[in-house]
């Protein structure tokens, strides 16, 4: 494994690890790490992406590093409602290379998201109202992240189930299962915000958060996946 991969990897065992066992001191050091680590994958190794490919996948990389500090701290709203609007210019960086690429939005991979996004902005209002306008807002960006990672035009070789496209060989088949579980990550924010009461169900629950956000960055910031199409020999 390529060795700023390794490191995003144990900086990210060390971030769930403080965050189960309430080690705050631990997480400022180890969080903001992830990111950078996976930044630094992007500069030595992805010398077949375009240049602007580059630069904005380097500034959603550098815009998450900003959420991931923000949301140390996932109990204070005001940091939560910052720490969105930073994911929020990292997914519309994500939704520009796809676009990219080629990605278009799929009716069948849309409607799903979209009855997702209606229900959780529904529960917001109806929860937590202070939080409920930023945070929907918020799940658009992610919402159309998702739907253009999970369009069968990016992974050409891999199968699609369920309007997500199954992994291969192929790192751009990757993509759509990133997208998810980024979604599945945010949406245990949510639920997190609104029904964890006790000491450890928030922090078990961070520790699932962080994972799945740490699994889904690892596949969506992998350069393999955003390297130049090479055209087929005539």
């Amino acid at each position: 494994m390529r060795v700023f991969r390794a490191g995003f990897l144990a900086a990210a065992a060390v971030t769930v690890y403080a965050a189960v066992t309430g080690r705050e001191k631990v997480q400022w050091i180890a969080k903001p790490l992830m990111m950078p680590l996976l930044a630094a994958d992007v500069v030595t190794e992805g010398t077949d992406i375009e240049r602007t490919d580059r630069v904005v996948l380097l500034g959603s990389l550098g815009a998450a590093t900003l959420g991931d500090i923000l949301l140390i701290d996932p109990d204070n709203d005001r940091r939560l409602i910052a720490g969105a609007s930073s994911f929020a210019v990292m997914q519309t960086g994500y939704s520009a290379l796809w676009l990219r690429k080629g990605a278009r939005p799929q009716a069948e991979v849309a409607l799903p998201r979209l009855g997702a996004w209606l229900a959780a902005a529904a529960l917001l209002r109806a929860k937590a109202p202070s939080v409920a306008a930023p945070l929907t807002a918020y799940g658009a960006t992610l919402g159309t992240a998702g739907v253009l990672a999970s369009d069968p035009a990016l992974a050409s070789t891999a199968k699609t189930v369920a309007g997500v496209n199954i992994p291969n060989s192929d790192p751009c088949s990757r993509l759509g299962l990133g997208a998810l579980l980024f979604t599945v990550s945010d949406g245990l924010i949510v639920l997190r915000r609104l029904f964890a009461r006790s000491e450890r169900s928030r922090s078990l629950t961070e520790a699932v958060i962080l994972t799945t956000y740490a699994a889904a960055q690892f596949l969506l910031a992998d350069p393999r996946a955003h390297a130049k199409a090479v055209a087929p020999m005539a």
